[in-house]
């Protein structure tokens, strides 16, 4: 069995046949899906489908790319609902900085302002973090240590196989391995991968983003999570049955559930 740990099942690309799309995941061995807090326009649908289906759980947290939006959402009140297991997507991202100098400045002070906000509201209400980090390894790591994230662990969400962030395994952080593993040009993921330790591992889709090979193209969703472990068992030199049942495991480990 698998758990896709990052999957935005809120988003709207999914309603169409959505419970088709669920039932091809439970037939792929999916048996729990986690929806990112990623845009605040979307958390009432995420809670809505967490509410209707047992085997969902969400995250309430926004994306640096809206965190203008913060401000409009209740962290408390989400944080509360018994199906909320992390706070997150949360992070830096400095791949679409754009502007003078000072404009940039002042766009890399505010993502810092915001993630550590995050941070320290998982600590408060001891959720783990789901951590979204893209050119931007170094920064990131030093805020998370500077906040003691530690304290409540986390998820390194698409791990970008930069090695600076693997010492993160040893302040109680996992690394999400999707669909970029199997692309051509992931030389670097596939070198990175044995170095990971493997109680550190989780499988996740970001769809419908991040498709895997042989879909590159097409809508990501769940049960494509077997074609990331039979090429991350490729990889390490494990049966597709080992890399579930460990991906799993860590998955309960770190989200409290099941």
């Amino acid at each position: 069995m698998i758990i896709d740990t990052h999957v935005h099942l809120d988003d709207e690309r999914y309603r169409e046949d959505f419970d088709a799309m669920m039932a091809r995941a439970r037939e792929a061995g999916v048996e729990a899906f986690i929806i990112p807090g990623a845009h605040p326009g979307t958390l009432e649908r995420a809670v809505e489908i967490c509410e209707n289906y047992n085997d969902v759980y969400f995250a309430i947290g926004v994306h640096p790319y809206d965190m203008e939006h913060i401000e409009s959402v209740d962290f408390e009140e989400y944080a509360a609902h018994p199906k909320c297991v992390a706070i997150g997507e949360c992070g830096l991202d400095y791949f679409r900085l754009e502007g003078s100098d000072e404009e940039k400045h002042a766009e890399k002070s505010r993502q810092d302002e915001v993630f550590r906000f995050h941070i320290r509201f998982a600590k408060k209400v001891k959720k783990p973090l789901i951590v979204h980090i893209r050119d931007a390894s170094h920064d990131a790591k030093m805020i998370l240590l500077e906040e003691g994230a530690g304290e409540v662990g986390g998820v390194l969400h698409c791990y970008n196989a930069d090695d600076e962030l693997l010492s993160l395994s040893k302040e109680g952080f996992y690394f999400g391995i999707g669909g970029v593993l199997t692309f051509q040009n992931a030389k670097k993921l596939v070198n990175v991968l044995p170095r990971i330790p493997q109680e550190k591992l989780l499988i996740e889709t970001d769809g419908p983003y991040l498709t895997p090979h042989p879909h590159r193209g097409s809508r990501n969703e769940p049960s494509y999570t077997r074609l990331v472990a039979d090429k991350m068992g490729d990889l390490l030199g494990l049966s597709r049955e080992t890399i579930e049942s460990l991906t799993t495991r860590n998955a309960k480990t770190l989200f409290g559930i099941g």
